[in-house]
């Protein structure tokens, strides 16, 4: 970091001398403009490139055993093109996983291909997609998969069951996708101000994404109980236990989105106070799993920890509620 003293024209004029090596590296000269803008927090931010035309990030990659990744890495870090660079011929199963892990990732489309090379580009522009709006999507489909896999579970549903489980491929999308825009935002200020997102924020939306994620993971896991309970049968109680429970959880992580999007401290608190109520709730299912036939019982057991964990993530995600004026 470097100190200036700011100076004053007789005409009341405030300035600061720009550092040379910064000039000199920039491209600077007598009578460049650069752009001068206010950040939220109260930061003035120099532009010198505000005029130049972003040059597409380009990154070739070569196939691997871990070729999947290594294309979802790139598209997280917002590389705008991925070349996928074969010495040879390009193998029909490395193809499969380029086409795997483009249809994963929103606007990342196939646009060159031939024997040895294929070319994926991002085809989406970061100021269109609010991470807010990104989030929210994201948890109404989760939500959705919560509910719906309990239902499944005491219902003995295996087409919604396998319903549950298909829709976890869009909750990744929309978690990968907000990831990529959160690591944009946070290497440039404007698109921070446009999307009305500070950079100090972007760990808190990120944390939650993970968080929803989660939620969906194990609803995926009580949809999967479902195809392994067979012919086994619920019994009332079980089913109603299940239930109630169900019905505490999807409360607590309704009520910590809500508080983390309106900065609602007390209604995170509340989340946080059903602690006591969940855990009696909870060792109730517990009880009346454990007394039913072998067929039964561990699904049912499994299903009420699933449901457990569901919780613990909605209690995480209302510890990141902060008030307003922090």
């Amino acid at each position: 970091m470097e100190l200036r003293k700011v100076q004053k024209t007789s005409g009341g004029t405030f300035f600061v001398c720009l550092p040379k090596v910064w000039a000199e590296k920039v491209g600077l000269n007598k009578s460049s403009a650069i752009s001068i803008s206010e950040s939220a927090d109260g930061r003035l931010v120099l532009d010198a490139k505000y005029g130049v035309e972003h040059a597409p990030q380009v990154a070739v990659v070569k196939p691997s055993a871990f070729l999947n990744r290594e294309i979802v890495g790139r598209y997280l870090l917002g590389y705008d093109t991925i070349r996928v660079e074969a010495k040879d011929r390009i193998s029909h199963e490395d193809r499969e996983q380029v086409k795997l892990a483009s249809s994963r990732l929103i606007g990342l489309e196939i646009v060159e291909e031939d024997y040895s090379r294929i070319v994926m580009q991002t085809l989406l522009e970061p100021s269109a997609y609010p991470p807010e709006k990104i989030l929210r999507r994201e948890y109404s489909i989760a939500a959705g998969m919560h509910r719906d896999a309990v239902l499944a579970f005491v219902d003995g549903d295996v087409h919604l069951a396998k319903n549950v489980i298909a829709r976890d491929d869009e909750v990744n999308r929309q978690y990968f996708l907000l990831v990529r825009i959160l690591r944009t935002v946070i290497q440039n200020p404007s698109l921070s101000e446009k999307l009305g997102i500070l950079p100090i924020d972007c760990l808190d939306y990120r944390l939650t994404a993970s968080l929803v994620e989660s939620i969906g993971d194990q609803s995926v896991q009580i949809a999967g109980k479902t195809m392994r309970l067979k012919e086994g049968k619920l019994a009332k109680e079980v089913s109603q236990a299940i239930l109630k429970f169900h019905k505490l959880a999807f409360e607590a992580h309704e009520n910590a989105l809500t508080a983390l999007f309106t900065r609602d401290v007390a209604l995170a608190e509340s989340v946080r106070t059903m602690r006591e109520n969940v855990s009696t709730v909870f060792h109730e299912a517990e009880t009346i799993a454990s007394a039913q036939p072998v067929d039964v019982a561990p699904h049912s057991l499994a299903v009420a920890s699933f449901i457990s964990r569901i919780y613990e993530s909605s209690v995480d995600i209302a510890d990141l509620v902060m008030p307003r004026t922090a």
